[in-house]
């Protein structure tokens, strides 16, 4: 019994944007996560302030803000990538499902 019984005369669908997106999605991880670490960093140079603890407080809230910006990049990469993958299965070959003879299929039973 064969488990993968390909459509005959199915036409493949040629793949497209979706592998573009899919190559980006690394370069997108990495500079997502790089750019507001970066950012972080040089924050600590630019900003001044005359109280030791109001400058701590601006520094954190800055770098919570920045975690955020990666968390949300990479929850963004994962759902692009997911919906990438998924268009690229259904472009892929049909398959044939085993076929159920229903008693009713013409008429409903009485």
């Amino acid at each position: 019994m064969s488990w993968l019984k390909k459509l005959p005369g199915f036409q493949q669908t040629p793949y497209g944007l979706e592998w573009r997106v899919l190559r980006l999605m690394p370069t997108v991880v990495v500079a997502g996560t790089l750019l507001p670490a970066l950012a972080a960093y040089l924050f600590r140079f630019f900003i001044t302030e005359n109280m030791a603890a109001e400058l701590a407080r601006r520094i954190q809230l800055f770098d919570f803000v920045m975690i955020g910006l990666v968390i949300f990049i990479w929850t963004l990469v994962l759902t692009v990538t997911i919906a990438c993958v998924i268009v690229w299965l259904m472009k892929g070959p049909a398959y044939v499902a085993d076929g159920f003879d229903v008693s009713h299929s013409d008429q409903p039973a009485p």
